[in-house]
């Protein structure tokens, strides 16, 4: 682990990054790789894309998950909390915001236009970096034809976009042999105790503060602390990937908010810096500034905030063993990149980024309306 960087120079990168971090995962990789790899030097090509296809596979934004792996293999746990936390509290400033402009004005034409013209710059940053990322990361045939295939079975509606990945990491496995170099993300022996310790203390940062609001009378922030610490564990490919179920449990399991107010949030959170799960804190401040003003809508963005982010820093910190050891075997490399190449067609696909930021383009033929 290198620890010769910097505090100050982690606070300049990593702070960039998250003022400049706007247009969703492949923009925020992209600007991450070019930060990290190419302007700066820190980290080699082979562990930026070792790291970043190990981070797929598991729960949470894949954008935040690999910011805060670069930060701790840079400086260690301090490092990782530097890169993990610049990474998305300029965005949640800015949705705080966003959510009082939405609130007071969103009806407004004025207001509309200008959240339009936004989305239209999102779109040309998204597409931008998509190609960029492309060209590194498709340069055989085999990832090509996984890539191809993923993109059929999306924009067909065949298969979900869990059974796409898992597809995508079975291939992976079946013809595991490689002859590239793998990552130098060194195998290592777990310390358990150490392990164990981080588990308690990120455990209990997590689920105290959930328990204080159990002993409250609060049964709206109740159900948002239990509800997007559930999503957190579950946010597997992201939050494209979840975005449906949460649109469902919101909209028609809760009440909170309008199935249109829910598609505003998810523009609205592209227009933004930092992950897209951000969309969670647009939701729970909207939906507590409706039920109870402004003082409940900015608790339960904060309640939202925290039940979205510690459970990810949890298993982030506590996964950093494996991580280390990812490239143990040529089968485990293959898997995670041809799992990768999945996620990397899911998200080029323009008609349901167009879809959903200006709704013109018809229906998504998965949903009848696009999570991306």
């Amino acid at each position: 682990m290198q620890h010769q960087t910097p505090r100050s120079e982690l606070f300049r990168t990593f702070g960039r990054i998250g003022l400049l971090s706007f247009g969703g995962p492949a923009a925020q990789i992209s600007l991450m790789h070019q930060s990290l790899v190419e302007d700066k030097g820190w980290l080699k090509e082979k562990d930026f894309l070792g790291a970043l296809s190990f981070c797929m596979l598991l729960p949470g934004p894949e954008a935040m998950q690999l910011a805060t792996f670069c930060g701790w293999k840079l400086r260690g746990t301090i490092g990782g909390l530097i890169a993990g936390l610049l990474f998305f509290l300029p965005g949640a400033l800015v949705i705080f915001s966003l959510v009082a402009v939405y609130a007071a004005f969103g009806d407004t034409p004025l207001i509309s236009a200008a959240f339009l013209g936004v989305k239209a710059a999102v779109v040309a940053i998204v597409l931008q970096a998509l190609m960029r990322l492309g060209a590194k990361m498709l340069t055989t045939w085999p990832n090509r034809l996984v890539a191809m295939a993923s993109l059929v079975a999306l924009y067909t509606g065949l298969l979900p976009f869990p059974a796409v990945m898992a597809l995508a990491a079975i291939v992976g496995l079946a013809f595991g042999a490689t002859s590239e170099p793998t990552p130098s993300l060194a195998p290592s022996h777990p310390n358990i105790a150490h392990t164990g310790r981080t588990i308690l203390i990120w455990g209990a940062l997590w689920l105290i503060p959930i328990a204080v609001l159990f002993t409250l009378d609060a049964p709206f922030l109740q159900d948002v602390a239990l509800f997007f610490s559930r999503l957190a564990v579950v946010t597997f490919g992201g939050a494209y990937a979840v975005l449906t179920y949460m649109v469902q449990t919101v909209v028609q399991d809760f009440g909170w908010l309008t199935t249109d107010q829910m598609m505003d949030a998810l523009g609205l959170a592209e227009t933004t810096p930092g992950p897209l799960i951000l969309v969670t804190q647009f939701v729970a401040t909207l939906a507590g500034t409706q039920f109870g003003g402004l003082g409940l809508g900015i608790a339960a963005g904060l309640t939202a905030l925290w039940c979205t982010f510690t459970p990810l820093f949890f298993m982030d910190f506590c996964r950093r063993p494996a991580c280390r050891s990812y490239s143990c075997g040529p089968k485990i490399k293959r898997c995670t990149d041809l799992y990768f190449r999945g996620c990397c067609r899911r998200h080029r696909q323009p008609w349901h980024l167009v879809h959903d930021q200006f709704g013109f383009c018809g229906n998504s033929p998965n949903t009848g309306r696009s999570a991306s």
